[in-house]
């Protein structure tokens, strides 16, 4: 059973490294197909008079959700899907320009997408990408759309038909004013198909809908302890097109979307529009323009519609500013907005637009990597003896900022480091939330610097403290923080709170000047122990003992090793083994076999013998518990004591290939693993004749390889 365990881990590993790479945009799950591009099933419809149905994201139960909008439950019974032409008469697609008005509210829980979308309104470049524009209901009409999001790094064009889930003849969701206009609700419906279904949607923060629409990266302000500069951050970001959007928080289930005395509602996404400073008795006074994506609910306090504040403005001021106003809109003084509302998020577009009214280019780079249970999953520095295993980039800053803070000596670089979960939204359907995560930045010490390949161990962890952190650690898809730092080398350390999580991440590093990035570790080299044995180097009661064991030819066979070598074993007590099994005393044979007699002559065994007892060594030395096994992130030092230099994905496939469900690996387990690789680099090394570091294998050769 326990064969048949560590074969299907092995399954999984196999997958974690196809997954390990860049995932073409054209075959991620609710996109069009590479080899079906929209332009093409377009073409094909027309021909055929037909309209698109899209077998990717049908019209069905599966596509509303899976619980409070799963195929039973009452939410979902009546629902009907009808596409725009059979809802009016002279469907459109935008009228008049896309704008705040069209993204009304409907059945879902998404105000935080929607006040995302009312917010990308304002900006018709950006609005252009994700709602490409020449799409309409009347020429060429297919019942097909497309938009653009950015996801992790790249840009990906999805795919819809037009069929929309309603009920009483009515849209079911997200829906413009104008009835007769759809561009919201399909823009809604290819988000939901990005990410699943439509209740996939339900809840999140407006900065995901701010990122996937620009692939800007966002801060967040809690009104209480904001700076004092924040309304002018708030002016300036506005003039730079990002994006904003703030929130009430709420303190218990009963209190989400709740409405306050004032007509303000809890837990609920709100679209910051404008800020301007109107004179009112003689005075400056600060006002900001917010949009609630009901539409409908809004602010009563001072400022609000028709408020007696307005008889004191001057009129053709107040004229002008009664003019931007849309329904659901409402202005109100900025210092009762901060004692109102909890929370403020920004989308920087380019994250230099805050610091500097002169827009730079910013150098940016982005890494992938993975949170994988039993290798890289370390948790956060309260775990000590896991946190170091965690995966680690390093960034080198070299240059200051133009108008640096910091004296003259110690000149400061800017970052902005954003971390950012994958995928959670697909996976809530099988019962996964939100990690907790977030990440660690530590200064290098001058004599570490330059090391690219050596990955931070424990000891480092516990001699350095952070040079910054992002705290708390907390359930958000993204987690980022600017920083102005020294000129120097620095770790990033991103994780979860506790360990043993599975998760994958990007990690984004913006650096206004000229940066140095890499992951560490991601060198894969070898250089096990090579005992070199001679003849007259095996004293005469090794020979004796050789003779006595492998019989009249003077060669051990596999099975003779094995009996050989579990015989040992069971004699120790202070390590724990099931005893080799026959398939790792063959592949020690072939290892060491230099004539091709698939035996051990007594050069060759007295060469293994070596090597297990440097392995035994090894073991004993990094079961730092005593134990008699080791866990699998110890599992990384052993590594590098018997010589190995392996990236993440290479560990993560070792944990799940030679670890036990309870994340240990036996000393017979170990030593397998140690053959292995040695196997393999041998295997590799004669094969890379150039030593280019690349081998090229027919199928035949791939066999041979692979059944060694």
């Amino acid at each position: 059973m326990e064969n048949w365990k560590r074969i299907k881990r092995h399954r999984q590993s196999l997958v974690a490294l196809r997954e390990g790479g860049q995932a073409c945009p054209g075959l991620r799950q609710g996109c069009a197909k590479s080899e079906r591009p929209r332009e093409t099933l377009k073409q094909q419809c027309l021909r055929a008079g037909a309209l698109f149905k899209d077998e990717e994201f049908p019209a069905c139960p599966s596509a509303l959700g899976y619980q409070d909008l799963g195929p039973y439950s009452f939410k979902t019974q009546g629902v009907v899907w009808k596409r725009p032409t059979e809802l009016c008469a002279n469907p459109q697609f935008i009228i008049g320009g896309a704008t705040r008005t069209d993204v009304c509210q409907g059945e879902l829980g998404d105000c935080w997408l929607l006040a995302a979308i009312a917010s990308l309104t304002l900006n018709p470049d950006i609005l252009h990408r994700v709602v490409p524009e020449a799409q309409s209901f009347q020429k060429d009409y297919a019942g097909i759309f497309h938009f653009q999001f950015w996801q992790y790094g790249e840009w990906v064009d999805v795919v819809v038909d037009d069929r929309l889930p309603t009920k009483n003849g009515k849209l079911l969701f997200v829906h413009s004013e104008e009835g007769d206009e759809f561009w919201s609700a399909l823009l809604e419906k290819a988000y939901a198909k990005l990410n699943g279904s439509y209740e996939a949607l339900t809840g999140g923060s407006t900065m995901e809908g701010f990122e996937d629409f620009t692939g800007g990266i966002s801060e967040s302000y809690e009104l209480r302890r904001a700076p004092s500069n924040l309304y002018q951050t708030i002016q300036k970001a506005l003039r730079a097109g990002s994006l904003l959007g703030c929130s009430i928080d709420t303190t218990s289930a009963a209190d989400i979307e709740a409405i306050t005395s004032l007509k303000l509602v809890k837990g609920h996404a709100y679209s910051i529009t404008g800020a301007e400073e109107v004179y009112y008795r003689g005075r400056p006074e600060k006002l900001v323009r917010l949009r609630n994506p009901w539409g409908e609910v809004e602010w009563t306090g001072a400022w609000s519609d028709n408020a007696p504040e307005w008889n004191y403005v001057d009129p053709k001021q107040k004229q002008a500013l009664d003019k931007q106003v849309d329904d659901g809109e409402f202005w109100m003084a900025f210092s009762d907005f901060q004692r109102q509302f909890t929370r403020l998020e920004i989308c920087n577009l380019t994250p230099d637009t805050l610091t500097s009214n002169e827009v730079n280019k910013w150098n940016l780079t982005l890494f992938n990597g993975q949170w994988r249970r039993g290798s890289t999953a370390g948790g956060c520095q309260n775990y000590q003896a896991t946190y170091w295993t965690n995966p680690q980039f390093k960034i080198r800053l070299d240059e200051p900022d133009d108008d640096h803070e910091g004296s003259l000596n110690e000149p400061c670089c800017t970052i902005v480091v954003g971390l950012m979960q994958k995928n959670r939204r697909r996976q809530k359907k099988m019962g996964e939330a939100l990690l907790s995560i977030g990440y660690s930045l530590y200064q290098i010490p001058p004599e570490l610097e330059n090391n690219t390949d050596i990955h931070a161990n424990r000891a480092f962890f516990a001699r350095n403290q952070p040079a910054a952190r992002t705290d708390p650690y907390v359930n958000l898809r993204e987690v980022s923080s600017r920083m102005k730092l020294p000129r120097g080398e620095y770790l990033i350390v991103p994780s979860t709170f506790e360990p043993y999580k599975n998760g994958e991440f990007c990690l984004r590093v913006f650096s206004e000047k000229q940066a140095k990035t890499q992951m560490i570790g991601d060198v894969v080299s070898a250089k096990p122990y090579e005992p070199r044995v001679d003849n007259k180097d095996i004293d005469d009661e090794f020979k004796t003992l050789f003779q006595k064991l492998s019989g009249e030819d003077c060669e051990v066979t596999a099975t003779e090793l094995q009996t050989i070598l579990n015989r040992v074993l069971a004699k120790r007590k202070d390590i724990k083994s099931d005893g080799f099994n026959i398939n790792t005393c063959r592949e020690m044979i072939s290892l060491l076999d230099t004539n091709g007699t698939s035996t051990l002559g007594l050069i060759e065994f007295k060469t293994l013998w070596m090597k297990i007892q440097n392995y035994l060594a090894i073991y004993k030395k990094v079961d730092s518990d005593y134990s008699g096994t080791i866990d699998s992130h110890e599992m990384r030092n052993a590594l590098k004591e018997a010589g190995f230099t392996l990236n993440d994905q290479v560990q993560q496939s070792i944990v799940l290939r030679y670890a036990c469900s309870n994340l240990t690996i036996d000393f017979d387990g170990f030593v397998a693993c140690m053959i292995r690789l040695e196997t393999l680099f041998k295997m590799f090394n004669l094969l890379n004749k150039d030593k280019s570091g690349v081998i090229q294998l027919f199928l035949p050769q791939w066999l041979c390889c692979t059944l060694v």
